[in-house]
């Protein structure tokens, strides 16, 4: 780990000198050298009891080498009988791979983390800044919601904080790590970040313990309340990672997305993507093999895996340049799209299309899920989104039908209509207004109606199955010219990324294009 109490270079020259310093400046080296870790060895201890690292050790080890400018690091409580280091956050701007970015933590050691009215006013300014620069803006949530000591006794004044966060979304990259204990505004700042990163230890939640307990009369611990399992279930959690350190790894693996094209990295072996489709139809397949299959080595990154499992959503590099990627998954309801992967899908839209990253949709569905349970679950709105999303997007994408492009499931993941950049299929395939055999039963009816026993229904709906089948093949839609080429699985990776290179780059905007929803 790097040395997360560095003082900056006139702390340190200063530090082993026998000097007097005069009085005014030994005050202000003073306070500044009273903040840091160094000085305060039993707020660390106290971190390292519950498996933690403090504020300053997370923003160090993030941030490249000597490269932290703190602000606000004299901030004091608002209370004259209240101490407490920045009051309780840690902030400031700094490099990441040589990139400027804003990063701030609340200090759990300082009242929990809370928000005070001053730290209030710490965090307006880092996200003014931030918008007015377009600085990548990084930070970590754990803390208590609002200090009650200053928040509820006398006027407070006006706080922008929450305000200036949701305004710079879909304008600056906004991600949020949490491995602790986020509650009340702390929580709302992460339900509002583009990618939320927590560990096993997280527990996020809109009121504590405390606030529970007035409301419901029972006593919860933070973890009864809100585990991270059941966030990662709904959608709320982006990425699960061990702890802090991974944390800061993701967090610096994603900011890569949004820097632009780097140097092409390690290809795939691109002929396993020829055997990963079975031959069999009714079979399913891992479709996160496929994006591995077309992406440099090691540049995955699924976001919300455990979240509307029949579509999975990843950010990856294919030759350098970065992509967002939406994908049916057969593993899940054979890739029907529900109500979760509809609201899934749509937000991913929302966030690169925000930023302007290409995408590539990976079709293989059997449609939009059917039924009455489903219903229930307001399918006609959310599917809606997806359509919505897409068809106003600006940033380019490309289609690739893996098998399955049936109905309104093949229209909102890339159809020809909404103008895909390319539009390939591979020989698995298959394509229909709505499922095969569905259309067999409108079409034949009639015929099927009449049969006159179960086993001549069967043959004659088998038949008639195999018939519209043939004729709704990659090679007879290619024949019709309804989409780019057919090619061999082994090249998707070839033919994607010599039209990224082709891509105009988006041209300097003055204003953002919309925000990214928080769902």
């Amino acid at each position: 780990m790097k040395d997360a109490i560095r003082l900056n270079d006139s702390e340190s020259a200063d530090a082993g000198k026998s000097t007097e310093l005069r009085p005014d400046l030994a005050e202000v080296v003073a306070l500044r050298r009273a903040a840091l870790d160094e000085a305060r060895p039993e707020a660390v201890a106290k971190r390292r009891r519950t498996g933690h690292r403090t504020a300053r050790e997370n923003i160090d080890e993030f941030l490249d080498d000597d490269s932290f400018l703190e602000i606000g690091r004299l901030t004091k409580p608002k209370l004259p009988h209240m101490t407490g280091p920045a009051d309780g956050l840690v902030m400031g701007t700094g490099t990441v791979d040589g990139k400027a970015v804003a990063v701030m933590s609340y200090d759990y050691t300082v009242y929990a983390g809370t928000q005070s009215s001053h730290n209030h006013m710490k965090h307006d300014r880092l996200f003014q800044l931030a918008i007015k620069h377009r600085w990548p803006l990084v930070t970590w949530l754990e803390g208590g919601g609002a200090r009650p000591h200053d928040s509820m006794t006398g006027r407070v004044g006006t706080t922008t904080t929450f305000v200036d966060f949701a305004r710079a979304s879909g304008w600056i990259p906004l991600i949020g790590i949490c491995a602790g204990r986020a509650f009340a505004g702390n929580a709302n700042l992460c339900g509002m970040c583009d990618i939320l990163i927590a560990t096993p230890k997280a527990a996020i939640g809109m009121a504590g313990p405390p606030l529970v307990k007035a409301a419901l009369g029972k006593d919860f611990t933070p973890e009864e309340i809100c585990p991270p399992d059941v966030h990662m279930a709904q959608g709320v959690i982006d990425v699960m990672v061990a702890d802090e350190a991974e944390a800061g790894r993701v967090a610096t693996q994603y900011l890569g997305y949004f820097q632009g094209p780097r140097a092409p990295g390690e290809a795939p072996d691109t002929k396993r993507l020829r055997d990963l489709v079975p031959e069999n139809p009714r079979r399913a397949y891992d479709v996160r093999k496929v994006i591995e299959g077309i992406a440099d080595v090691g540049s995955v990154l699924e976001l919300k895996p455990k979240f509307g499992r029949a579509i999975v959503t990843s950010m990856i590099h294919i030759e350098g340049h970065p992509v967002g990627v939406l994908a049916n998954q057969p593993m899940y309801m054979a890739g029907a799209i529900d109500s979760p992967a509809s609201e899934k899908a749509a937000r991913f839209i929302q966030l690169c299309d925000a930023f302007d990253i290409p995408m590539v949709m990976l079709c293989d569905t059997p449609g939009l899920m059917v039924g009455p349970d489903v219903e229930k679950t307001g399918l006609v709105r959310r599917s809606a989104r997806v359509l919505l999303a897409l068809a106003n997007a600006t940033t380019p994408f490309m289609t690739v039908v893996l098998r399955k492009a049936y109905g309104l499931g093949y229209y909102v993941m890339g159809s020809e209509p909404l103008e895909p950049s390319l539009l390939l299929a591979w020989p698995t395939a298959e394509f229909g207004g709505m499922g095969i055999e569905g259309a067999v039963n409108i079409i034949h009816k009639p015929e099927l109606d009449a049969a006159p026993d179960a086993e001549t229904h069967d043959r004659l709906h088998a038949e008639k199955v195999a018939e519209l089948k043939k004729s709704n093949t990659a090679l007879e839609v290619a024949g019709r010219f309804e989409f780019d080429d057919v090619i061999d699985p082994a090249d998707t990776r070839w033919y994607l990324a010599e039209t990224l290179k082709r891509m105009p780059r988006p041209a300097p905007r003055d204003r953002k294009k919309h925000p990214v929803d928080a769902m």
